[in-house]
């Protein structure tokens, strides 16, 4: 998986949740939020839910990683750190996020996650990739080809 070809980025920022536009080049220089002032890149895992997995998804120019989980399913807390740490070292080139299936059944349902953990990537706001079942950072930075 590859970070867009574009010379232009759009971010989603993860503090305030506004827009910004950033040349791709700036990515691995840590860039802040031109809105709020914080980075853009935290490394983290954002959390999504129904209110704004649509928007971020479409406003955001890079691959995005969801991990469809819920908090008593206990291979989701076995990967939990092993995802925060493949989002902390792709960071500037994959956005990952994270949504809780109980808080948000209708994503869960909508995009048929019959299983957790259950990974997912989507492209330009369209899931073009899944697998199910806990990964470790290898794993999943494997799993995404870089």
């Amino acid at each position: 998986m590859n970070a867009p070809d574009s010379q232009t980025l759009t971010v989603v920022c993860p503090h305030c949740r506004k827009t910004n536009r950033l040349p791709a080049a700036r990515a691995a220089e840590q860039p802040d939020c031109g809105a709020c002032g914080q980075p853009l890149f935290t490394g983290e895992p954002l959390t999504l839910g129904d209110a704004d997995f649509d928007a971020v998804l479409a406003r955001t120019s890079l691959p995005v990683v969801v991990d469809f989980w819920a908090s008593w399913c206990g291979p989701c807390k076995m990967m939990a750190p092993h995802f925060a740490r493949a989002a902390d070292s792709l960071r500037g080139r994959v956005q990952f996020a994270k949504v809780d299936t109980d808080a948000n059944q209708a994503l869960a349902a909508r995009f048929g996650i019959r299983s957790i953990p259950t990974l997912a990537v989507f492209e330009n706001g369209r899931e073009v990739k899944r697998s199910a079942g806990a990964m470790s950072d290898g794993q999943i930075r494997a799993w995404l080809g870089g």
